[in-house]
């Protein structure tokens, strides 16, 4: 045995996309299986139940918990205005009367004779999931969401932060190893996806952001950065909710790492296309990698004869890869050998390893774990 299975980054010039557009919690599918929709397009909603605020009423009454239903003026189930009195004494002398007033717009959801407590709850919050890419409803599950299919140009990055987003492609720079400096960062990139070379600085995107560019796709960032983008230190890798106001999916590794020029070149490509992007990275179990999307036709019916043929094998010698731990993180080269023994590495454990070639001809050996094929 010289191969092993071994997961990688996809990327394709046209395959078959599909995309799980799920609900949070049950609620309502507005579309049906064989409609072809826009990324914007709403395929599901739901609410979001309100938070709860809880009040100590007694405390603030000066009453016995038993007595509490005799002071509220409002009842389970009631509506309440924001510093709306819900609940008030009735002393003989009007000046020692004690008011509670509602801290939030919502409702009455209990009021407990035995804490003394009175519980509100904002009123619930609409949620909407969009179809993200263009595309065919191939599935639907019934109050959960569809299923949507897309024939389109599909890139897998390494790392990413932010949501999903959807917008014009643009190539920013002339070459996958140039640096994404913010001269080039420009008014007509307003609401559109931006592709940079080897690197992107935590300033540069700040000024994206200003121009209202909405996604940035490029070869390498810093991981000090990426503690100033974020506010605070990312201790999980599990991203994807961050509100940055920005989508950046690195394709490489972080530190400066030309954009490996196949990419590069598919991207470029596509330019002008409406393009769907996801930050969304999981790096334990489940591997979630951050997705450009640019859909080729909306309709999911292109031909089998017409689309990439995906990898259905193990490694091989003369296949790209790439390093997914340090002190090799991010870079790319060909396998150069495949040893079947396992071999002892300077941690002391014995593990399967192989040897990879660089552009630059030097190699290094490197346990199976720590690399993911390239898929095309």
């Amino acid at each position: 045995m010289t191969h092993a299975y071994t997961p990688g980054l996809r990327i394709a010039e046209k395959t078959k996309v599909a995309s799980q557009r799920v609900l949070p919690l049950l609620g309502d599918i507005i579309v049906k299986k064989g409609d072809v929709l826009k990324a914007e397009d709403v395929v599901a909603k739901t609410h979001l139940p309100g938070k709860v605020h809880a009040i100590n009423a007694v405390n603030r009454l000066g009453v016995q918990p038993k007595d509490l239903r005799e002071y509220m003026l409002k009842k389970e189930g009631d509506p309440v205005q924001k510093d709306e009195p819900i609940a008030e004494t009735k002393p003989w002398v009007k000046m020692l009367k004690a008011i509670l007033h509602s801290p939030i717009t919502g409702t009455i959801e209990s009021i407990s004779t035995v804490t003394g407590q009175v519980l509100l709850r904002e009123p619930p919050k609409p949620i909407q999931v969009h179809a993200h890419i263009d595309g065919a409803v191939i599935e639907v599950m019934e109050k959960e969401g569809v299923v949507m299919e897309t024939t389109a140009t599909f890139i897998q990055g390494i790392f990413g932060v932010g949501g999903e987003t959807v917008g014009e492609l643009a190539i920013a720079v002339n070459k996958p190893d140039d640096i994404l400096t913010a001269d080039r960062i420009l008014p007509a990139h307003k609401d559109k996806i931006i592709v940079g070379g080897s690197f992107i600085q935590h300033d540069v995107i700040d000024k994206a952001k200003k121009v209202g560019v909405r996604g940035i796709i490029v070869g390498g960032f810093d991981d000090e950065d990426l503690k100033k983008l974020l506010g605070y230190d990312l201790g999980v890798a599990i991203t994807g909710s961050e509100e940055i106001g920005i989508t950046l999916v690195i394709t490489e590794g972080f530190g400066k790492i030309p954009m490996a020029l196949r990419t590069f070149e598919l991207l470029k490509s596509r330019t002008g296309a409406k393009t769907s992007i996801n930050g969304a990275t999981q790096i334990r179990a489940g591997v979630v990698r951050p997705e450009i999307i640019i859909p080729h036709n909306t309709t999911g019916k292109t031909s089998e004869e017409e689309l990439d043929k995906p990898i259905g094998r193990g490694m091989e010698i003369g296949d790209q890869v790439r390093i997914i731990r340090v002190p090799y993180f991010g870079k790319i080269g060909k396998i150069k050998s495949l040893p079947f023994a396992p071999q002892k590495i300077e941690t002391e454990a014995t593990v399967r390893i192989l040897e990879v070639e660089f552009p630059d001809g030097s190699t290094a050996v490197v346990p199976r774990t720590n690399i993911e094929m390239i898929e095309g």
